[in-house]
């Protein structure tokens, strides 16, 4: 099976850079327990607007670990699924 790939772009304000951090490192874990890859990117220009990648080996796992996350990913729906490349 291919890969499934989630994205979501997320805009921080500097106050609520702490509080985002933490929800960060609790979603890392919780994807990391439900067989899925988590990651952050900050633009480097522009502090404070982040992209999330959520990562899982299938459409099914990625699905299921979006529907029982303790905080909501906007576009769940949205998934993205690897091109193999000749």
């Amino acid at each position: 099976m291919r890969r499934a790939l989630t994205v979501q772009r997320t805009l921080i304000p500097p106050q609520d850079r702490k509080r985002y951090a933490d929800r960060l490192a609790r979603r890392k874990e919780y994807y990391a327990k439900a067989n899925c890859h988590f990651w952050a990117f900050e633009e480097e220009a522009l502090p404070g607007a982040f992209l999330e990648f959520f990562e899982a080996p299938d459409v099914e796992t990625l699905t299921r670990a979006h529907a029982g996350a303790p905080d909501p990913i906007l576009d769940a729906g949205r998934i993205y699924i690897e091109v193999e490349l000749p």
